[in-house]
């Protein structure tokens, strides 16, 4: 009986999405979810301690809380990895199966499907979205124009909107009690502020910004429809004025019990690179190395009104990044003074290979997670549902998150097996991957993205079909295993179509 029993026990314990929590918490904690926007891994310091760039405060965070040093968006673009965090479920699910949405875009989450939010306000949570949204949003238009479809519109087709009117869809229709941001990536119109379910500032004239504060060195965002008023780098600091007066409101009901959850996807380092004039030349490196240090800032804005307002041990605070450094950057500038934001791996935002998607992830929780504790196993930012459920010990129903599994043990210092024993990766043209253990299998001959070899180009018709790598041994994705290794990559791949077929990955288990 006692063997039967430890077997049971163990059973429940490794089930990805096991109702029960570990060590679950009496008082259910605030949750602060900080995403940015084309952070490399390499940009930080405390995951690169060769890198140039000083990240002050996500290196306290790090010490004061988890490393994750092999964490991963679900896509290595926007819009995508959006749809995961929020809703658990792989993007590749959803009627996007490539590239991103403009900021005109209908709704990408689908009626009825629980969410993140929604699930928190369940069970008693307020919640906020403050930044970039760029999941789509339901714009009146004038009478007779052209409805709204999901690619990246022109800036002037823009005026299609009709700007006066309350939009429907966007964060409130998912969950979130209050929304204060920007519609999509801020190279993309409107130009202007939302709150809510409305324009802040109506569109009246036409802009178009610098695509980095170095005005001689690179193209400007899409002309189209903008506030009067709105400037481009004010959005950040506006986002981090906006979330600590957030955490301020809602301390004294925080302290009482009733936590909040902020999830706080910032502009920045994104293009436009415009840091603010107090930040402009602080790196001696270059705009962009500037405008991360800025966004560094605005975690360390995030971490003081915590701690000012008492709710620091009672909250999680993730800070990541929805996917890899963008060329935009200008990586051969940054190299020059030694600084790499991939790290050591190989592309960058939209590819297929790790710098398209390994992202930097680091979590803190005082009151349950050690302080300077690494995790090296394999972690997705869709994991963020089935955490949150497992830390309020509620059950998930069958048909939400599917593609999310619970962290909790890994933050709490009690994994006794991996979190995940396989991750699907997706890059902007749609080329899928899979990882499972140390192997990586990639289903194309190129990056399907933008580096090299970019796909439908005469290099790439020249490569083998699929890649395989040995992520452990050679995570530079330089040697192709895949003739070496076809037992491989047969068991791969069937995997990867089990789990694409099966509908979700809790219901797909490895085939051996």
């Amino acid at each position: 009986m006692r063997t039967v029993t430890l077997v049971l026990f163990l059973l429940g314990f490794l089930s990805p999405r096991h109702a029960r929590a570990v060590d679950a918490p009496a008082r259910r904690p605030n949750i602060v979810y900080i995403l940015a926007d084309d952070l490399g891994y390499g940009d930080v310091k405390s995951l690169n301690p060769e890198g140039k760039i000083l990240t002050p405060n996500m290196d306290l965070l790090a010490k004061e809380g988890m490393r994750f040093t092999d964490a991963h968006s679900s896509s290595a673009v926007c819009t995508p990895t959006r749809y995961g965090i929020l809703t658990g479920r792989y993007n590749w699910r959803s009627r996007l199966k490539s590239g991103v949405q403009g900021g005109m875009s209908p709704d990408l989450i689908e009626p009825g499907r629980l969410t993140v939010p929604a699930f928190l306000k369940q069970h008693g949570y307020h919640t906020a979205c403050i930044g970039k949204w760029h999941l789509g949003f339901d714009w009146k238009r004038h009478p007779g124009a052209a409805p709204f479809g999901d690619n990246i519109e022109k800036g002037e087709e823009g005026w299609r909107a009709d700007f006066s009117k309350p939009f429907g869809g966007g964060p409130l229709a998912v969950g979130f009690d209050t929304f204060f941001g920007i519609a999509a990536s801020l190279d993309m119109v409107p130009y202007t502020f939302l709150e809510n379910d409305r324009v802040l500032e109506i569109p009246t004239v036409e802009k178009s910004f610098p695509m980095t504060a170095d005005k001689m060195k690179s193209g400007h965002t899409r002309m189209g429809p903008a506030a009067a008023g709105f400037e481009a780098e004010n959005v950040l600091p506006e986002l981090t004025k906006r979330a600590v007066g957030y955490i301020q409101s809602r301390a004294q009901t925080a302290t009482k019990g009733n936590p909040f959850f902020l999830y706080l996807p910032l502009n920045s380092p994104h293009t436009p690179i415009v840091p603010s004039p107090e930040w402009k030349g602080k790196s001696g490196i270059s705009p962009y190395a500037d405008f991360v240090m800025q966004t560094d800032g605005a975690l360390g804005a995030v971490l003081g009104a915590l701690n000012d307002a008492g709710l620091a041990e009672d909250t999680l605070v993730v800070m990541t990044s929805d996917n890899g450094c963008a060329p935009q950057a200008d990586f051969a500038e940054l190299a020059a003074h030694g600084h790499n934001p991939s790290f050591t791996f190989r592309g960058t935002k939209a590819d297929i290979f790790d710098g398209g998607h390994h992202i930097p992830f680091i979590a803190r929780w005082p009151a349950k997670v050690q302080p300077g504790s690494i995790y090296t196993g394999m972690v997705c930012l869709n994991d963020l549902f089935a955490t949150v459920a497992e830390i309020l010990d509620k059950p998930l129903p069958k048909e939400a998150a599917e593609d999310s599994v619970s962290i909790l043990p890994a933050l709490l210092g009690k994994t006794v097996a991996p979190i995940r024993k396989t991750l699907i990766h997706h890059s902007a043209n749609g080329t899928f991957a899979i990882r499972q253990g140390s192997w990586k299998l990639i289903l194309g001959s190129d990056s399907g993205g933008w580096s090299a070899p970019k796909p439908n180009t005469p290099e790439s018709q020249t490569l083998p079909a699929v890649q395989l790598y040995n992520m452990k041994d050679e995570g530079d994705e330089v040697r192709n295993r895949q003739a070496e290794e076809p037992g491989v990559v047969a068991r791969m791949t069937r995997q990867l179509l089990k789990e694409i077929s099966n509908g979700s990955t809790a219901g797909a288990p490895s085939i051996p």
